[in-house]
Order: C-alpha cells, then structure tokens, then sequence
C-alpha cells in the first residue's frame, strides 16, 4: 500500500495490516519503517482512518473465508463468472486459491489456482498439469464427498497445498450403515467447569448457541439439518455441566432419524461434538 504524508515529517501505511510510519526529513535511515508508532502520530487522522481500513480488510477476508466455507460444506453450485469476478479481489484470492474443485465431471478434481475474468478456471489435477477447467458451475466439495480422499490428501501435501477454508484436512466421520436411532451418546459425559466455558468455546469454534444447545446448521440435498449438541440449560453460575446427546433436527424442530442424515450433515455434526469434547476437564493421572 502506498504511503502517506502524516504531518511534515512523516508517512503512513498499512504494512501487513498494522500501521506503521517513516521519517521523511530526518532520521539516520531516511524512508525506512519505523519500529513503533511515534507518539505524535497515534491520534493523527490520517492513522486513525488506517486503522479503520484495516479493521474492514480483516472483517472483509473474514466474510469471504465464511462464504467459501459455507459453498463447501453445503456443497453448492457457483457460477464461474462470479467466482472470476472476485477473484481480482486479494481476500477473495486468498479464501479460493488450492480449494478442491469439480465442473461438471464430480471424478475430475483439481485444486484452484486461477481464474481468468471470464470465469475459466485453471486447476492442477492428480497428474501434477495445469489444466482449464471450462464449466457454468463450480463446486467445492466437502471432503467427505470427494472420491479418493486419502490419495487427494497425499498429493496435496506433495504440492504444498495450503487453503484457507479447511477443506482437504477437515475431520471427516462416516456415518456407519447399520447405525439406528436417532440419539448419538459418544460424547455424552464430557465435562466442563460451567456452562459459559463450553459456550463460549463453541462460539469461538464458530457454532451457534440456543437454548442448551450448540448448533451446526447444515443444507444438504435441497434441505436445512440442524445438528444440536446439549451443553447445559442457560446459566451464568460456576456449576460444572456435562455435554450430553447428539442429535440432528429438521425445519420442524424434530430429530431426524440417522437414515435421513446425509453424509455432510452427520460429519459435521460428530466435528462440532468432537471439538467440544475435546475441550472437556480431563483428570490427571498419578502417574
């Protein structure tokens, strides 16, 4: 980003995303960076309007990691041109670069690596090649849809793929086939100090917290599944609280028997109840 006078004697800009100054009349490296801020610069108000773009470059890439994230897990269709249309935009780039990505062929997958502004795609394949990928609709699949996920996982690692949306090493469960009911125990007994802790760390795992429940919405095959994991009835005291039944729900707010749960949706449900058990009172042996 290019600088900006702040003053006589100094120039303002946002160096990765933090506002950093230089001299420019004095100073016995003239230009450079300074280490810190000085002084008669933290309330001028060409740094404070920095400070607010960089509150807004960071709110921006957050919102365009959350939509991506949301095409994945509800495997959605995008259409190209859009996707070449922000893709000029840095955040954008950034959310969409070496997600994994299918046309119109679900086999042929390939991680992204650009977009002309017409909307073709090029993508490096499971053979190493660039390759166009020319298709109206895009998706990015959830990992547990996509074919070969070991293999992909390899070859990922061989091209130092790195995304930030977890697609390719996001947990993933199976939801076994002679599995019945509708009430997953697994995690059920997991401890926590009170039940604000267990809250507030589903919130920050990106969950949403109703009633006594923490809740992954998914759309999955044309319908909304909520899966909703009991994590003690509202309270702000200091009692301790176990996590309890997993269960998914449908738009009437009635729990789904697992035949009826897709694949994305089950998998991301038994994710969310796995990360906050995970986050549970563990008790130290004595040994």
């Amino acid at each position: 980003m290019s600088w900006t006078a702040a003053g006589e004697d100094y120039e303002v800009a946002l160096v990765e995303g933090k506002v950093a100054a230089r001299r420019v009349t004095s100073g016995k490296a003239p230009g450079q960076p300074l280490k810190t801020l000085p002084k008669a610069l933290r309330d001028h108000p060409e740094v404070e309007s920095l400070r607010r773009f960089a509150t807004w470059l960071d709110r921006h890439a957050a919102e365009c990691v959350a939509k991506v994230d949301t095409w994945m897990t509800s495997s959605l269709p995008v259409p190209a041109p859009l996707l070449g249309k922000v893709w000029a935009d840095e955040a954008w780039r950034d959310a969409l670069r070496d997600m994994a990505v299918v046309g119109d062929d679900p086999e042929e997958v390939g991680f992204l690596r650009d977009i002309t502004e017409s909307g073709e795609l090029r993508v490096v394949n499971l053979d190493g090649e660039t390759v166009r990928l020319d298709a109206r609709t895009v998706r990015m699949p959830h990992p547990v849809l996509l074919p070969d996920l070991d293999e992909l996982r390899d070859f990922a690692a061989e091209l130092g793929v790195t995304q930030r949306v977890e697609q390719i090493y996001r947990a993933t469960w199976a939801r076994p086939d002679d599995v019945e009911g509708n009430r997953v125990q697994k995690f059920a007994g997991g401890r926590y100090g009170s039940r604000f802790r267990v809250a507030a760390r589903a919130g920050s795992l990106g969950y949403r917290v109703s009633g006594g429940y923490a809740v992954c919405p998914v759309r999955e095959g044309g319908r909304t599944l909520e899966a909703m994991l009991w994590i003690g009835a509202p309270s702000w005291d200091a009692e301790e609280v176990q996590i309890g039944s997993l269960t998914w729900h449908g738009p009437d707010g009635k729990a789904v028997p697992f035949a009826e749960v897709g694949p994305v949706a089950w998998s991301e449900g038994m994710r969310m109840a796995a990360a906050l058990f995970a986050g549970r009172i563990v008790e130290e042996s004595g040994e």
